[in-house]
């Protein structure tokens, strides 16, 4: 059945999927249409294919099956599309004079003859060329979307299409649907084939096969590899493609031609046999920089040292009234003598102390340090630890615009600007992927000290690559394992446990935990409603035993899953039903099936450099004074204090204190945070951390992922599971490796790339 309209009200759209209710005329009369409208605004005229459908409490509704936005039919419905606010500079009095200026003549004016539009009061030259060109370009994008739509591709990459093809966008899907593979983001490989096969290309076109190829390399980096076996990479092909070896083989060779993808081949670890990889080119030229700009730091004959390290230790440790170790004495040494160096160990060892002594040694002799680490609340733990501002790596290097997203990987180049710094300290280094390692490498100065610290064991990058452990295993720069646990820190359960998992070592039982302090308690159960009843009664009062613990300041649970009854999906529902209930007086807002209210605990879930924030730096005296600024990034944790409806905005306090202010249209830049994984928990620091070890997927039950759960917290660990699955995490250190190679790059001659020099003096 096919209805056309105009929409009058759009009573109720979903901001996740754009699923409409909405009441649109047609020359019959009004109905209800309900069904998936992205980019609709009061005033469209629409052609709709469905059926009528008849809902228990709704009545009679026109469902949609497909659509197509159409030109306006009449002046009255052209002035209402017109004033919908979509095209920027028109509202309701203007939309009202150009339709009585021009008529029938309208649309031609506004594609071909913008100029005339100067002749209204209010609108000038460089106005109405703006009008039309928004106009045009609006209309040109819907014709896209409904082009898309037929084929179920997602709308919210019409844009992308259209600012990469044009107006020509259609001929030129049409003619190569796979081009879409390369212009628009997270596209499903398998979808656009269907579209192709659908449009009657056949299996081995050509432009198939190598979009297909290049899927596979796309796929291979989700689960953290920069490049894949030639074998693999051709069987996968074979059974995604349905075509023959040679038509895989005779397309690779066409790509490496073009520099598309990248062969490299190394001797396999037996020494008498080749393997070759296969690269996106992205990915190579990123591992490639990467061993480049390392090797030609690390090399430098460019070495600045402080004359007498020795001397310098023993003031610290006089002034500081603290004991270095052998092994960090040797760490400060070493970056003394090195320009590259990393420091690797668990929870406890003494890394922080290390790094503070170094901002203090070069800071003493006039040299600048910068401070940084991957996410944002490492940046804060670092700045919180030393008392040195730190930045995250984005911040710092300004590429916050154009950062790949997970799934997203792209293929451009992009100039950093060289860092101002002698020191440079990237704290967290297992969460640094290959792409953002190749950011900083371009920043650097040759001369340029690089101090890399993090803890070889915890979870790898959510990124392609494997950059610490490469570096690493390189052999070929200066690397210090501390392995000493303080005693202080020996005396925690916590810390002491957690070594423990990292041997392969159950934890500690009552005889061998004598004298140790009560900060680490293990439940063991298996019934999962046991588990959850857990959960909520150590949330809301039970800890309040054991400390000035309150679950809104310094608790947080933790899950290796976001699936089940005990993944965050669910935990986040039941935790806000019990710690924050639905009141009269909490204003609350509808996302999807989220329902987010004031008081919740949340997390923003990705990097925003242009949010505005303010924070009261003053509180003690009358003349409060605030600072304010933009950004929140990835893992800040905060609570929703406002959430305004009439000017559709959501204010959230985050734990340092900023108070950031949300558009509606922005909140699936958030997520509830009762609960997180132990993936977004890295970096992070907790004072109580509930731990929950459900069953779940055999990749998430493992050594590395128990271990960084455990060194989230900072005062007090409960660990809430079923003993078998605690025990066969810590036995699985079989972690996948991921295929990279950086560390073949490593050991090659440098390609006689260069750094940039110094302007001035170390």
């Amino acid at each position: 059945m096919e209805i056309k309209g105009e929409i009058k009200d759009i009573i109720y759209q979903n901001e996740i999927n754009s699923y409409t209710v909405a009441e649109f005329e047609t020359s019959d009369g009004e109905t209800i249409v309900v069904g998936y409208l992205p980019f609709i605004n009061v005033g469209d005229t629409l052609k709709l294919q469905g059926n009528i459908v008849t809902h228990q409490d709704y009545g009679e509704q026109f469902k949609i099956t497909t659509f197509e936005k159409l030109m306006p039919e009449t002046l009255g419905a052209l002035e209402r599309y017109l004033a919908n606010g979509t095209i920027k500079g028109v509202g309701p009095a203007t939309a009202k004079r150009i339709i009585k200026e021009f008529g029938e003549e309208t649309i031609h004016v506004l594609k071909f003859e913008p100029r005339k539009l100067a002749n209204i009061k209010g609108i000038t030259v460089d106005k109405a060329i703006q009008i039309s060109e928004t106009f045009v370009e609006n209309w040109e994008l819907w014709q896209i979307v409904g082009f898309l739509e037929k084929f179920n591709i997602g709308v919210q990459n019409a844009k992308n299409v259209y600012k990469a093809l044009g107006a020509n966008a259609i001929e030129e899907i049409e003619a190569n649907p796979y081009i879409l593979v390369d212009v628009a983001n997270n596209v499903d490989f398998k979808k656009i084939d269907k579209m192709a096969i659908d449009l009657g290309l056949p299996y081995n076109y050509e432009k198939r096969v190598k979009s297909g190829i290049k899927y596979a390399l796309m796929c291979a980096s989700y689960n953290g590899h920069c490049c894949v076996l030639l074998e693999n990479l051709i069987e996968f092909c074979k059974n995604l493609l349905n075509v023959q070896d040679e038509d895989i083989q005779d397309n690779i060779i066409e790509l490496k031609i073009k520099g598309e993808i990248i062969e490299e081949q190394r001797e396999n670890e037996d020494g008498e046999s080749v393997q070759k990889w296969i690269y996106l080119s992205s990915f190579y030229r990123a591992e490639e920089n990467v061993a480049d700009k390392i090797k030609i730091l690390n090399n430098s004959k460019n070495i600045k040292k402080i004359g007498n390290i020795s001397k310098e230790l023993k003031i610290i440790e006089k002034t500081s009234e603290i004991e270095l170790s052998d092994k960090q004495k040797e760490a400060i040494e070493s970056v003394n003598e090195n320009n590259v160096c990393i420091i690797t160990g668990g929870p406890g060892t003494g890394k922080t102390t290390i790094i503070k002594s170094i901002i203090e040694i070069y800071k003493k002799y006039g040299k600048k340090v910068v401070l940084c680490a991957p996410t944002g609340r490492a940046a804060k733990r670092m700045t919180q630890t030393t008392g040195e501002e730190a930045k995250t790596l984005h911040r710092l290097l300004e590429i916050g615009k154009f950062e790949s997203e997970q799934g997203n990987f792209n293929n451009k180049e992009y100039d950093i600007a060289p860092l101002d710094a002698d020191v440079v300290i990237v704290d967290e280094m297992s969460m640094v992927d290959i792409f953002l390692m190749n950011y900083l490498s371009k920043a650097l100065y040759q001369g340029t000290k690089l101090v890399l610290v993090g803890d070889i064991d915890q979870l790898p990058s959510v990124g392609p690559g494997s950059v610490l452990k490469d570096l690493i295993n390189s052999e070929k720069i200066a690397t210090i394992v501390l392995n000493k646990i303080f005693r202080q820190a020996a005396k925690s359960k916590i810390i002491l446990n957690a070594h423990r998992v990292n041997e392969g070592e159950a934890f500690l039982n009552n005889s061998e935990a004598e004298n140790q302090k009560e900060d680490f308690f293990y439940i063991k159960e298996i019934n999962q409603e046991k588990i959850l009843y857990n959960i909520i009664s150590l949330s809301k009062e039970r800890l309040k035993n054991y400390g000035n613990y309150d679950f809104f300041k310094n608790i947080q649970v933790l899950t290796p899953t976001k699936k089940g009854k005990l993944g965050t999906k669910e935990l986040n529902k039941i935790l806000q039903e019990n710690l924050n209930p639905k009141r009269d007086y909490l204003k609350e807002k509808a996302f999807g099936e989220v329902i987010y209210r004031e008081n919740d605990r949340v997390m923003q879930i990705k990097n925003n450099y242009d949010i505005f924030w303010e924070k009261q730096t003053n509180s003690n005296n009358i003349n409060n004074k605030y600072e304010s600024g933009t950004g929140i990034f990835n893992g800040e944790l905060g609570v929703i204090e406002k959430i305004d409806d009439l000017e559709k905005t959501i204010t959230i306090k985050f734990d340092d204190e900023k108070i950031a202010y949300y558009q509606f249209s922005e909140i699936e830049q958030i997520e509830h945070a009762y609960a997180i994984t132990i993936h977004k928990a890295q970096g992070s620091e907790f004072d109580v951390a509930i731990m929950v070890i459900p069953q779940t997927a055999p990749q998430l039950l493992t050594r590395n992922l128990l271990y960084t759960g455990m060194t989230r917290a900072k005062e007090l660990l409960i660990i809430l599971g079923n003993p078998n699955l605690v025990q066969y995490m810590i036995q699985n250190a079989d972690n996948k490796k991921r295929n990279t190679g950086l560390m073949y790059k490593m050991g090659r001659s440098k390609s006689g790339q260069k750094c940039p020099k110094r302007d001035r003096p170390m």
